[in-house]
């Protein structure tokens, strides 16, 4: 009895919570370390681009409105979820990285963890990176983050999962609202994690997952008006300089791209302090009866 015919995938992109096909009709075949076909993923078109920044911003009030504690458990549940998928994003990982089984599951373990990490910060940052401010005169100075808007992200080219969440879940964790192009020749780790968000407590449009070719997605996004901030993770030189340049016409906030030699390593914050900004308020203390003392 002859072996089944395998049926290859053709994924779809992730926008406003939806699976559109790209309004290019384009899709790119994606192969393992080794070069063996295993899927098709679409071939993003600046159309495609601008979409998803619509759905960015549209999900953006909601989702900063949000409380912390209730992004918190939102995160959480994807984690839940990726726990849940860890054997699918093993073989992929395995094939996007042309590692052993063993060394992708420690890699995926990592990235579930990083994701628990990010989702554990939510309630906290506000309190690390604010504060009351002594100032000379009766009055309540008080600083406090807020989300910087829509943020579009460049994945890693080189760490396809754990890269990938390292330098997304800050962005939302904090509750920016995030378009993400996919490593380009590795995208279906991202795709997959799309399909997990769609499935999860995340709203539509909080994540949006672009594949295709880095420099023809980025380019728009970098110049789009709408978008606040850019994380140039998976740019190289050439294209950083360039996406800085068109960057700089509504004054976005840039995080140029820095090379990493571990994704594994504890993060810190400063992907999450990165695209926020900050709110100070002053108001007068007042007085308290005849004594004069003030609060």
């Amino acid at each position: 009895m002859s072996d089944r015919l395998s049926v290859f995938k053709t994924y779809k992109l992730y926008v406003g919570g939806k699976f559109p096909r790209s309004e290019s009709g384009r899709v790119y075949e994606v192969s393992d370390a080794k070069g063996k076909w295993l899927a098709n993923a679409p071939l993003s078109s600046r159309k495609d681009a601008r979409d998803a920044v619509v759905a960015a911003r549209k999900a953006f009030g909601a989702w900063s409105g949000a409380t912390a504690y209730n992004r918190g458990q939102v995160l959480y549940r994807v984690a839940e979820m990726l726990e849940g998928r860890k054997g699918q994003f093993v073989h992929e990982v395995a094939d996007a990285e042309g590692l052993s089984k063993s060394k992708a599951a420690a890699l995926v373990e990592a990235t579930i963890d990083r994701w628990v990490w990010y989702a554990g910060w939510t309630d906290k940052i506000a309190q690390v990176v604010g504060g009351g401010n002594p100032v000379a005169g009766p009055y309540f100075n008080l600083s406090s983050p807020e989300p910087t808007g829509v943020v579009a992200v460049l994945a890693p080219q080189e760490s396809s999962f754990l890269g990938l969440v390292s330098v997304v879940a800050p962005v939302i964790a904090t509750g920016n609202a995030a378009v993400v192009v996919a490593s380009e020749k590795a995208p279906l780790p991202a795709l997959s994690l799309a399909e997990v968000l769609a499935t999860s407590d995340v709203p539509g449009g909080v994540v949006n997952v672009l594949s295709g070719r880095t420099a023809e997605i980025a380019t728009p996004l970098a110049a789009h008006q709408d978008v606040n901030a850019i994380d140039l993770a998976g740019a190289d030189d050439a294209l950083a300089k360039e996406l800085e340049i068109a960057a700089a016409d509504n004054l976005k906030r840039v995080l140029r791209p820095q090379p990493v030699d571990d994704w594994s390593a504890t993060p810190g914050i400063d992907r999450m302090t990165a695209f926020l900004e900050t709110k100070t308020v002053w108001h007068p203390t007042g007085s308290l009866g005849a004594s004069g003392s003030s609060y």
